[in-house]
């Protein structure tokens, strides 16, 4: 279970922040899980809340996910879509059939809320 060691590392990030601000407790921790990165959102949670309940900094921390959609790329225009956008099979700039998938396969800290 890889999202267990994701969390791990999760955890160092947040408590380094929680450190270096002198905060006394970790409210909301936000991250965006890419759909494409292979990373099960239910099985980081539950890490991610064992690994809570752990710490006095974090025991009533609230995780909160967005999965993140690749995006289209148009190889000629440069016109970005978003992949869940339905595209007739040619670019709505360019007309063009060459696109390529970016983004969507990563883990991203994006917000810690403390006090």
């Amino acid at each position: 279970m890889h999202e267990f060691s994701l969390a791990q590392g999760l955890f160092s990030q947040i408590l380094q922040l929680a450190e270096s601000h002198g905060a006394q407790n970790i409210i909301i921790v936000r991250v965006e899980i890419g759909k494409l990165s292979g990373i099960v959102a239910d099985s980081f949670s539950f890490g991610f809340e064992v690994l809570a309940r752990e710490n006095e900094l974090t025991e009533n921390a609230v995780l909160e996910i967005t999965e993140v959609d690749p995006v289209k790329t148009c190889i000629e225009c440069g016109g970005i879509y978003p992949s869940n956008e339905k595209i007739q099979g040619q670019c709505p700039d360019c007309d063009s059939l060459n696109f390529t998938l970016t983004g969507g396969d990563d883990l991203i800290l994006t917000q810690v809320e403390m006090e």
